[in-house]
């Protein structure tokens, strides 16, 4: 199963279970989870959390016994580059050229050298949509 990213930040409660997870870097049972969140919510909500993340791809699990152990699909690092490539993609195709200049704008004023960057993969694109 190929992991189907949230375009949206995830929930709180969904954030907090993937930090836990990140955090011990092993297949975590939801009992493992419920404790390291000091059992302040109910266990049946960390369930619930934690399949919701499966069914989103972000987690992986296996049956072991009559539980399951639950692992990470994806790094923190993939997460956040996907939600913002979807947040930039939304942007765009909402908003157009204002958000274009924004992001220029923005990269010019962090480093002109990645503006020239930024120059040579649009070159490269054009490039390859006319191999196309």
């Amino acid at each position: 199963m190929n992991p189907v990213l949230p375009v949206a930040a995830l929930g709180a409660l969904e954030t907090e279970v993937m930090e836990a997870i990140w955090r011990r870097g092993a297949e975590l049972r939801v009992r493992d989870v419920h404790a390291r969140l000091e059992a302040r919510l109910a266990y049946t909500t960390v369930m619930t959390t934690m399949d919701r993340l499966y069914k989103k791809g972000l987690l992986e699990r296996r049956k072991a016994g009559r539980a399951f152990l639950y692992s990470a699909r994806v790094t923190r690092r993939q997460l956040a580059f996907h939600a913002g490539a979807g947040f930039i993609r939304d942007l765009i195709e909402s908003e157009g050229e204002p958000a274009l200049s924004f992001l220029v704008d923005a990269v010019t004023d962090r480093d002109r050298e990645l503006l020239d960057r930024l120059e040579r993969l649009v070159r490269e694109k054009k490039r390859q949509a006319k191999g196309r």
